[in-house]
């Protein structure tokens, strides 16, 4: 019944996007936790896999913090095409954040996709998939590390919002912010 709900909803997503390379979510269907990420980067893209490359790297290490492999989660992201702009230096693409008319067209299948894998804790890494859950406009450096709840399709769902993992990379001074507030998760759901 989930297989088949969540192929009808990647079907729809495929068809209304057919002009896109699009990254769909994946992995276990039966799982208790589903992270939302922000949206493929170019290896994303490459690979048609959620959180590979460089962001899987850091994927990997939080999921080791947690005591969880990648197995038992399901990934997706709150927009599901890699968006981009042209870099100044280079001429080639680069990626960019989505925009808000980005966020919002994609809302509709995070949605459902939520409410298929129906999940005991949705963890939101970063602005875009947080915007995204709760439709306005929450700044993750204000909420991050706490347990919120969210009404989707008249089902209460815990929210665990964090900072993305390739925040870290950026900005290093959020590395032991973002190890304190996965211990906390790591208690939530163990």
């Amino acid at each position: 019944m989930k297989e088949d709900s969540l192929k009808n909803l990647n079907s729809n997503i495929m068809e209304e996007h057919s002009d896109k390379e699009l990254v769909l979510g994946s992995g276990n269907i039966n799982s208790s936790i589903i992270l939302v990420g922000e949206a493929p980067g170019s290896k994303e893209v490459q690979l048609k896999k959620p959180f590979v490359g460089q962001a899987g790297k850091h994927l990997e290490e939080f999921l080791e913090i947690l005591e969880i492999g990648r197995n038992e989660v399901y990934i997706t992201n709150a927009v599901k095409f890699r968006p981009t702009r042209k870099s100044s230096k280079t001429n080639g693409l680069i990626n960019r954040p989505p925009t808000k008319k980005e966020i919002e067209f994609f809302r509709k299948y995070l949605i459902d996709e939520i409410s298929i894998i129906n999940p005991k804790m949705i963890v939101t890494l970063g602005n875009t998939p947080l915007k995204s859950i709760f439709e306005e406009d929450i700044k993750i450096g204000e909420v991050h590390g706490k347990l919120y709840e969210v009404n989707i399709k008249d089902e209460i769902y815990k929210v665990f919002p964090l900072y993305h993992p390739a925040a870290v990379i950026y900005r290093r001074e959020l590395r032991g912010t973002y190890i304190e507030d996965l211990k906390k998760l790591k208690e939530l759901i163990h």
